[in-house]
């Protein structure tokens, strides 16, 4: 493993109806589902995306905390190569069964070509890719469960080798109303050390 220190710059966690920003909570709701949660987030952030509201539930997860963690990472007026490299548990299953369900009646056949469209994981990076114009490296991983140890190397590795700037990295997985998101920004620069401990802490906060 290459020995130069990165950093995290940021970090943002969405879960149990609350978002946390650098270690503090910016936002909370009662809400009992997470259409209803992310609908009332999307509104106090001021967030004007109509296309949010077409996206399934894992794409919106993910969304929110990078929206939050690049809403003042983007410079509009040149090419910002912030790479996006993100993992979960579940893929994306849980559009995946509703399509299913969509196709399984065969007195009720309507398959959607709005859901069809989100039964691949890495779809709701390309969500982010278009709200903020990236055109940088990108991957979608699926584990058992967060595995801090590649992504901090995996992190090291794109910014030693020059193929991005920085690194969106994270966590999100979505099944049947159990969440967590867990993103964070890492760059060559920054105060706290990035590496796998601390990793592992920010994220079972």
């Amino acid at each position: 493993m290459l020995e130069n220190k990165t950093y995290i710059q940021s970090f943002c966690t969405i879960q149990n109806n609350e978002i946390i920003l650098n270690g503090e909570s910016i936002f909370k709701s009662d809400s009992d589902l997470f259409s209803d949660f992310s609908k009332k987030a999307y509104q106090n952030f001021d967030i004007n995306y109509p296309k949010f509201f077409k996206m399934d539930n894992l794409s919106k997860l993910a969304f929110l905390a990078a929206e939050l963690l690049l809403k003042n990472e983007i410079d509009e007026s040149k090419e910002n190569n912030i790479a996006l490299v993100f993992a979960n548990k579940s893929s994306s299953l849980d559009t995946d069964v509703k399509y299913q369900n969509s196709i399984s009646d065969k007195e009720n056949y309507f398959p959607s070509p709005a859901v069809f469209v989100y039964t691949l994981p890495n779809i709701c990076i390309g969500e982010i890719s278009i709200k903020h114009q990236l055109k940088s490296e990108n991957s979608f991983f699926i584990f058992d469960a967060f595995h801090s140890e590649f992504m901090t190397n995996y992190a090291n590795v794109l910014l030693h080798t020059k193929k991005a700037e920085k690194v969106l990295f994270g966590w999100v997985e979505y099944y049947n109303e159990e969440y967590k998101a867990f993103l964070y920004l890492v760059a060559n620069e920054g105060k706290t050390e990035h590496n796998k401990e601390i990793i592992e802490n920010l994220y079972n906060k």
